[in-house]
């Protein structure tokens, strides 16, 4: 008995599909030996172009989800988030700087608000209250609200966050 006989091992079918392959001359040995030599299993240039496409499809749907979650974020952001605080706080600093303007302007104002506060009232003209109750209304509001929404900031979760949870 030859030691290469077939007889004592079973044949499979994807051997004999590729024997056949081979004697009929639609795929070559090399093609088939250089084909699991290759990082990509596949074993025609059509194969492998679809699962580029695959594989670019799937990063392409990533991509798109996480652009999703950065819209939805960005549409639900809260008030406390960095760019609407700088809005305000550069809001607070152009009214602090008109008011140093306008006491650099009024000595006698000056003077009374370095004096103690003790029980008395700063005067102020009547077209400016508005101005001012404004002010301090935006000014109260921003400190009675401020660490409730550092904290709601710090506790809620990022976009990557959402991301990782639903891969």
């Amino acid at each position: 008995m030859h030691p290469w006989d077939l007889s004592l091992c079973p044949v499979t079918p994807a051997a004999s599909l590729l024997a056949r392959c081979v004697c009929r001359g639609a795929v070559s040995q090399e093609q088939i030996d250089s084909a699991s030599s290759r990082l990509s299993p596949a074993f025609s240039s059509h194969l492998h172009e679809a699962e580029q496409r695959i594989r670019t499809q799937r990063r392409l749907d990533e991509l798109q989800l996480e652009l999703e979650l950065l819209r939805t974020e960005r549409e639900s952001a809260d008030v406390a988030h960095r760019f609407h605080l700088a809005r305000r706080f550069q809001m607070l600093q152009v009214f602090c700087g008109h008011l140093q303007d306008l006491l650099k302007d009024q000595n006698s104002l000056r003077q009374r608000l370095m004096r103690p506060l003790g029980r008395t009232n700063l005067p102020v003209q009547a077209h400016l209250h508005r101005f001012v109750v404004d002010a301090v209304k935006m000014l109260l509001d921003f400190i009675e609200t401020l660490e409730e929404k550092l904290s709601s900031v710090r506790c809620r979760p990022t976009a990557r966050d959402r991301l990782a949870q639903l891969v």
